[in-house]
């Protein structure tokens, strides 16, 4: 058998095409084993394989690379082909299918698990029967957006193709993967010909639809061997229709309020969530991070980007009544009166919460763990998940033996071991049962959560997941594999109008090129166990796969960071710019007597004594007891002897001096031996700064300008293909990036290239030379949305500012006069009507936002609704919706209304 491979690819000097498949001649699924194919004329590449007669249907893919071992560019997806045993040469004419399509978006599993009808059922292949001088010809093409009730049809300029009849259309199957095919019995003599795709109304028996190309596509002859069936494969298809939009709604999981749950929202109510989205016409539910965050067993534990596993569930989302019924009426009683009480409460009052939630726990397993043991289904789960479910049912036995989750205090088991924590979880352990209640929890927790993502896929809704950026410090994951991560370092965000100093999220960061050993497989796996659930995630701040905002172990503020990887700066780069290079001036902490009394007003003298060293009459350095900010940190923590203004007051002092720590030029970067230097973030500000000379500044500013903003454009993006690519071949899930901050230009490219959503918020234009974003420039590839998490929602936004509220109730919303103090409702609806028209793809709104239209059923205390606070490390994510989803459901008319809204759109 002979196959023939053709495509058209235009590349650069010394680069290759190969085609790499799932028989030994391709490769077997191996870049570095692919056939290279040969460059027949211009951008023409075509390669011939001789296979064994005995050689079945197969899949395969085209890549270009320098040599095979080092893959540049891979095309979307993944290709069949299927042999017909009485033919013994196959031409192949396919079109390169860039990751950029927008059609493959329709392709992931958000549009193929939920919202996209199955195609119609189609009758059998006719078999054809060739005529001496004929070949078969098999045109494929494919389209994942094919209507309800319509098959895609094929017509043409000869009378094999129907001359244009629509009577004598040519109906086309489709298979799992939407590719749509028909064969055809062609005489050499009829090519070249014109044809076309047309979208054909089963029901009505005619073509109601042709796409919209403005040219026919042609066919012309290539000479073949006889019996040789030639497969045309085209590039996607022209939709004659509009662009698919949806709508969603964002809320925690445990800011759902329903009758049945204890204080928090559980998984149980997003399948309520689901019922009401179904009725308003939202196509999504986004939610925010739902791993196990148990560390300290206090109200911290609620912060949600902390998690001590990044493949276990959080407890909390546990409904009790689904895991069984305790023996006791005495405790369900109890049990009851308790939920009624946490029930009534604002706000998630976390600590009572998984009180309550690990007693009944520990009471149900004690009751139930003979059936859970000898469960067949919960046997095979803890089997498929044993590369981590193990480890961190330890670590959860660890963290309350040794009552921290910092395992480098853990003895014998600060060092993973596995043959040392299989002996720990063996089942003949005098402690297992406190071990195997986690098994018992998480097996719980994933049918609970597997039974609300099937319910929303049912009702053509997608669940949309949160992957944050970093790992908790003291996690299953840091504790396993150390190695995968820096340790000694932080990751943050620099500076901005919600974080003055910047963000320290004290995770530590990535380890890259250890990751990339073994191919990213800690990645891949995260991902796929996503997968088990979601059909769509958001990457929290995306663009530290570009690079991280790094920060030393021994800084507190963000403010102190700079970017890894990055071009950094040298010593000699000072003297090619004529600029004198003093390590002490530049380096240090600028701090001099006539600013001090600005900083520390009466409390100047004590500050002085006690903290800093007089080195020259008027200059001053940290004494070295107090020369980092982790230094002060722990010398001023918090100390709940001290009453709350003893408190402040040292509180004010140590921002006082993180200040003048921070008050420097340049950072140097760790372990560079004071060669390698990051300008300080926002250094204009700096004293430091500000009292050099005119041309030390001006100099200083062409460096950071360059250093910010230019040098490391190509740098970055070369480590996003790096990594990005690989995490999106692990999953077949929709992406969405959250692209905020301080962006490089490298990023839009790269998330365009990759086919993966952006995020546009209208308060955090990309476009530095406006104040306010509008939803109707937002790309088609992206997620509009009036507000996230980690801002106020659009009522508390508001009353924030009045001139900023000013400035858009004019500009951005075109009404004349003063701005209303409030946010009144027909204001929320225009905000939210903005979005909706948007040609994004996705409008996504947190619940607050759409409640906010409707006088009766907002909550009175806007500022309240807001979920975090980044700019306050010590932030309770406790926020709880007001209204039960069964009184939600209720509201017919608000529903309606929203339903309409949504409907009117195209949504």
């Amino acid at each position: 058998m002979k196959i023939q491979f053709n495509i058209d690819y235009h590349t650069q000097w010394g680069q290759q095409v190969y085609v790499c498949g799932t028989i030994p001649e391709l490769g077997n699924g191996l870049p570095a084993q692919a056939l290279p194919l040969n460059i027949i004329a211009n951008e023409h590449w075509q390669a011939t394989v001789e296979l064994p007669s005995t050689t079945a249907d197969f899949n395969y893919f085209y890549f270009v690379a320098s040599n095979p071992a080092t893959e540049i560019d891979k095309e979307w997806g993944s290709r069949y082909l299927k042999l017909e045993k009485s033919k013994n040469s196959y031409l192949l004419k396919d079109a390169w299918r860039p990751k950029s399509r927008e059609e493959n978006t329709f392709f992931t599993t958000a549009f193929q698990n939920a919202l996209l009808p199955k195609p119609a059922a189609a009758g059998k292949k006719k078999r054809i029967t060739l005529k001496k001088s004929e070949n078969l010809f098999r045109f494929q093409i494919q389209a994942a957006r094919v209507p309800e009730g319509h098959q895609l049809c094929l017509l043409g300029s000869s009378s094999a193709l129907g001359n244009w009849s629509h009577q004598e259309a040519l109906l086309m199957t489709c298979n799992d993967e939407a590719l749509w095919s028909v064969d055809v019995a062609l005489n050499s003599i009829a090519l070249p010909l014109e044809y076309k795709y047309g979208f054909y109304n089963i029901e009505k028996k005619d073509i109601v639809a042709w796409e919209s190309r403005d040219f026919n596509r042609v066919l012309r002859a290539d000479i073949t061997e006889e019996k040789t069936v030639q497969v045309i494969t085209d590039e996607a298809i022209s939709y004659p229709f509009a662009n698919w939009k949806g709508a969603g709604v964002a809320i925690p999981v445990f800011s759902l309020r329903s009758k049945s749950g204890m204080g928090v929202g559980e998984f149980n109510d997003l399948k309520l969530l689901a019922d009401w989205s179904e009725k308003v016409n939202i196509k999504l539910i986004q939610i925010l991070p739902i791993n196990d965050t148990v560390a300290n067993h206090n109200w911290k534990d609620s912060y949600p980007y902390s998690a001590i596993s990044v493949f276990a569930l959080h407890p909390m989302y546990l409904n009790m009544e689904h895991l069984g019924q305790l023996a006791s009426k005495t405790t369900r009683k109890i049990i009851a009166e308790v939920r009624d009480k946490l029930n009534e409460s604002e706000t998630v009052e976390y600590n009572d919460v998984m009180r309550t939630k690990s007693r009944y726990i520990k009471m149900i397993y004690g009751e139930t763990k003979e059936q859970f043991f000898k469960d067949k289904k919960a046997q095979q789960f803890l089997k498929e998940n044993a590369h981590w479910i193990k480890a961190y049912a330890a670590f959860s036995f660890l963290r309350d033996l040794y009552r921290t989750p910092d395992f480098k205090q853990w003895g014998a088991y600060a060092t993973f071991d596995e043959k040392v924590i299989d002996e720990l979880v063996k089942p003949s352990s005098q402690h297992y049962d406190e071990i195997a209640i986690h098994y018992f929890i998480q097996y719980h927790l994933h049918l609970q959560l597997l039974d609300a993502a099937d319910y929303a896929r049912k009702k053509g809704i997608v669940l949309k997941g949160d992957i944050p950026i970093g790992i908790y410090r003291y996690s299953v994951d840091a504790w396993m594999n150390p190695s995968l991560y820096r340790m000694d370092c932080q990751a943050g965000a620099p500076p901005d109008a919600f974080a003055v100093n910047g963000q320290n999220w004290g995770f530590p960061t990535y380890n890259w090129e250890e990751m990339a050993k073994d191919g990213f497989s800690w990645w891949k796996s995260r991902m796929t166990n996503m997968g088990t659930y979601f059909d769509a995630f958001r990457i929290d701040h995306i663009l530290g796969f570009f690079r991280i905002w790094e920060i030393p172990w021994d800084a507190v503020q963000g403010i102190l960071g700079y970017f890894n990887p990055c071009l950094p700066i040298t010593k000699q780069e000072f003297y090619d710019r004529q600029i004198h290079f003093d390590y002490d001036r530049l380096v240090k902490p600028y701090i001099r007597e006539h600013f001090l009394h600005e900083i520390f007003g009466e409390d100047t003298a004590a500050v002085k004594a006690q903290y800093l060293n007089e080195y020259q009459q008027g200059c001053f350095e940290m004494k070295p007891e107090f020369d980092t900010q982790r230094k002060v940190e722990e010398f001023l923590a918090h100390d709940e002897s001290l009453t709350n203004d003893e408190q402040a007051y040292r509180e004010q002092i140590k921002l006082g001096l993180f200040g003048l720590i921070a008050n420097v030029v340049l950072v140097e970067i760790p372990k560079t031996n004071h060669e390698h230097f990051s300008p300080r973030i926002a250094m204009h500000q700096t004293r430091s700064y500000q009292e050099l000379d005119e041309y030390s500044r001006a100099k200083l500013n062409e460096m950071y300008i360059d250093f910010f903003y230019h040098r490391q454009e190509d740098f970055w993006r070369t480590q996003a293909m790096v990594k990005l690519p690989a995490l999106k071949e692990a999953t077949n899930m929709l992406i969405c990036g959250e692209d905020l901050g301080m962006v490089p230009d490298c990023v839009p490219p790269v998330m365009d290239e990759l086919g993966m959503l952006s995020l546009e918020i209208q308060r955090m234009p990309k476009n530095p030379k406006v104040e306010f974003g509008h939803p109707a420039h937002a790309p088609y590839l992206s997620v509009v949305t009036p507000s996230c998490h980690d801002m106020s929602t659009i009522r508390g936004w508001w009353e924030e500012d009045p001139d900023q509220t000013q400035a858009f109730f004019n500009h951005m919303l075109g009404h004349h006069g003063g701005a209303p103090y409030y946010c009144e409702t027909w204001l929320a609806e225009e905000m939210v009507n903005q979005h909706l028209w948007s040609p994004a793809m996705w409008a996504i709104f947190p619940i607050q936002d759409l409640v906010a239209m409707n006088a009766d059923l907002r909550k009175q205390d806007a500022k309240s609704e807001q979920i975090n606070v980044p700019a306050n490390p010590n932030h309770q994510w406790k926020y709880r919706f007001h209204l039960n989803l069964e009184d939600l459901m209720k509201e017919t008319e608000f529903n309606e209304h929203v339903k309409q809204m949504i409907q009117n759109c195209g949504r």
